[in-house]
């Protein structure tokens, strides 16, 4: 009975969604206030039959009912609660139901949240919603039904792939939606400023909130899908240049420019284009990143499709969105004023250079990611673009933007004193050299690279630390009131520092593991040691083990110190799940602040275990720069101005309020900025 309660809420969903299309934009092209609210109830209604369709899929998978086909093909019995729960979205259509979801509580907390704005300006926001809504939607009604039945009722279902049950991954895919959708907002304001023909510094207090929970939330995703990949898949690597895992870094750049963009607009009135250009572009970019997911083109664990069909319709549906949102952005971005005028030497100035390096970095990705595929569909040839191809193109993009990461908060909004900047740096530059020396002496010499990209994490975080304590009065030396200083500082300053010494800590992480890793993979039999550094590792054997709907083999193997005594003890699993007739090697790791112990457990040849055992230099802190850079995130996020004093429209009562069809716009300020 829930099952096709879920599917009739599903339906009428569409139906909605198409409503508060028509009340959005109708409403607001007459300025009739009653209409407009129509579209603010059709919004939360959309939102709650999504969630009642939600509720019922995921009901069907905790019980079990194999009568749906998406729940027979990713489900089973023995299989434990949190994956049948993750189940829910670890599928096609289970993954764009969530989607959606997450699409329409983005605009029901804009119908909630959102009483300053502008009448119009909400209405055209949320037409454009349901817009993107009607289009999930109606792909999930006519091609990807979550609730379709099966004809006969089998005993028990196919289980989830064994790789995806892990809870990493029962986390990772919602982290990254809520990134990916999130920027729909911007990406709905940006089309909503568009159409009215209006961008000043009230709208990009508007839509800096939303871009940055949004980037808040794909940051925690990506971290969060680099961990699982480097743990789970048993070959030690946190990235791989994957054109799924590109996907998800594209929207992350151009997030970011976008992100910048938006805090130049709200404080200096500039960059009102580039704003608009990076919102539609960043929004763009997690929608093709669904196209190349569920399209079939792709072979990967993170593919959820192989039916050309259900790609076609995604690709109609990234025609009409993508080309008309560029279509009006030619037509309409002629018409914005430049706004602050700036130095090149200037706040400003830098934070547009940076934006620049940023899509030059996303487009190389992006030529990377689908160049192949366009190859292959030409030729028929498979090639591959890997590793190589990106540490000549994309890493020499991003050491000027780390560079310039260092100088911009210490510059000055419109026009920058350029010897006063010098002499403040002059600190950070002395700090980095000093570091990297004394790195060099303890590495022992080796190639320059490693030393470069250490310089410039260096840098990054000894910049953000001196930029932070000059701003509350350590380096004048005015101590007394600092707590008190520190507190009145804003959240956003905080967040700064903290999120640009996050991204020096995780380049730390990545030059260290890339470089100064060990790794020794060999067939050994119990009592063998194989040397890793300086230390060695002991295979003492094998043992069975019984898991819930798994059988294992553990591996027995001690790291001894300096190959004398033993240190830590290491379990790494090799997994076979039946139901699959699947396998999965689980690592083991311990981990030490210089980096980690990593064993994996590899297949048995002439009565040897070949073992995979690796120290992995520094790894642990690219997780550590991800954490620190979320919750410099979520300290900006929580910056009162981004709640208070904004400065609102204060408009005149609509049609629907008094039969007055006019629409006066006022400009006031609902508070201190």
């Amino acid at each position: 009975m829930l099952t096709e309660l879920g599917h009739y809420a599903l339906i009428l969903a569409t139906c909605i969604a198409a409503a508060q299309v028509i009340f959005g934009f109708w409403g607001a092209q007459r300025r009739h206030l009653a209409v407009m609210q129509a579209a603010d109830q059709a919004t939360l209604v959309t939102f709650a039959l999504v969630v009642l369709a939600f509720a019922a899929l995921m009901q069907a998978y905790i019980v079990s009912d194999f009568s749906l086909r998406t729940v027979w093909q990713n489900s089973h019995q023995d299989k434990p609660l949190i994956y049948r729960i993750a189940g829910t979205w670890g599928n096609h259509e289970g993954s764009l139901l969530l989607w959606t979801l997450i699409l329409t509580l983005f605009s029901a907390c804009l119908v909630l949240a959102g009483r300053g704005l502008p009448t119009t300006l909400k209405a055209r926001v949320l037409g454009v919603q349901g817009v993107i809504a009607l289009g999930f939607l109606s792909f999930m009604v006519l091609t990807s039904n979550p609730f379709l039945r099966q004809a006969t009722l089998p005993i028990d279902g196919e289980g989830l792939n064994p790789l995806l049950q892990d809870i990493g991954l029962a986390l990772h895919p919602p982290m990254l939606y809520l990134g990916y959708v999130g920027f729909s907002m911007a990406f709905s304001f940006a089309v909503a400023a568009l159409i009215e023909g209006r961008v000043d510094p009230a709208w990009g207090r508007w839509v800096r909130p939303w871009t940055l929970t949004a980037w808040v939330f794909l940051t925690a995703g990506i971290t969060l899908g680099s961990w699982w990949a480097y743990y789970e898949l048993g070959w030690g690597g946190w990235w791989f240049w994957d054109p799924v895992e590109n996907v998800s870094f594209m929207p992350w750049l151009s997030g970011t420019a976008l992100l910048h963009c938006a805090i130049v607009v709200e404080k200096r009135d500039a960059m009102k284009v580039w704003t608009i250009l990076f919102a539609v572009l960043t929004f763009s970019l997690s929608l093709v990143g669904t196209f190349i997911v569920r399209s079939g083109l792709l072979t990967s664990v993170h593919a959820f499709a192989v039916d050309p069909e259900r790609g076609r319709y995604i690709l109609m549906l990234l025609a009409l969105s993508i080309g008309g949102s560029l279509g009006l952005f030619a037509i309409r971005a002629p018409i914005f004023k430049p706004g602050g005028i700036f130095a090149p030497i200037s706040r400003e100035g830098a934070l547009l250079i940076n934006n620049i390096l940023l899509a030059i970095a996303a487009a190389i990705v992006f030529y990377g990611t689908l160049w192949p595929l366009v190859v292959e569909a030409m030729s028929g040839q498979k090639i591959t673009v890997a590793g190589p191809f990106y540490d000549r193109t994309f890493v020499p993009i991003m050491v000027p933007v780390v560079i310039l990461m260092g100088i911009g908060p210490f510059l000055t909004w419109k026009r920058a004193d350029a010897g006063a900047v010098a002499q403040r740096l002059g600190l950070v530059l002395g700090i980095t050299t000093l570091v990297v020396i004394a790195v060099l002496f303890l590495r022992r010499g080796g190639a320059w690279l490693p030393y470069v990209g250490i310089g410039l994490a260096v840098w990054l975080i000894t910049a953000a630390a001196v930029e932070w304590l000059d701003r509350v009065g350590v380096w004048k030396g005015r101590f007394a009131g600092l707590g008190r200083r520190i507190l009145r500082t804003p959240n956003a300053a905080h967040g700064m520092s903290l999120a640009h010494a996050g991204l020096g800590i995780a380049i730390i992480g990545m030059v260290g593991s890339t470089s100064w890793s060990l790794e020794t993979i060999t067939a050994m039999a119990p009592g063998d040691t194989a040397d890793l550094g300086q230390h060695c590792v002991r295979f003492n054997g094998v043992n069975q083990a019984q898991g819930p709907n798994y059988s294992a083999q553990v591996g027995d193997l001690t790291v001894l110190r300096n190959c004398q005594n033993d240190w830590l003890a290491l379990a790494p699993e090799k997994r076979a799940y039946p139901v699959r007739a699947m396998g999965t090697t689980e690592a083991a790791i311990i981990s030490r602040w210089n980096g980690d112990y990593y064993v994996a457990l590899g297949d048995e040849q002439d009565g040897k275990r070949v073992v995979r055992a690796y120290f992995r230099a520094y790894v642990p802190w690219i997780w550590l720069g991800g954490i620190v850079m979320v919750i410099g995130g979520l300290f900006s996020l929580s910056d009162r101005r981004l709640r208070l004093g904004i400065p609102r429209r204060v408009q005149a009562p609509a049609k629907g309020a008094t039969g007055s069809p006019a629409l006066a716009t006022a400009k006031v300020d609902g508070g201190a900025a």
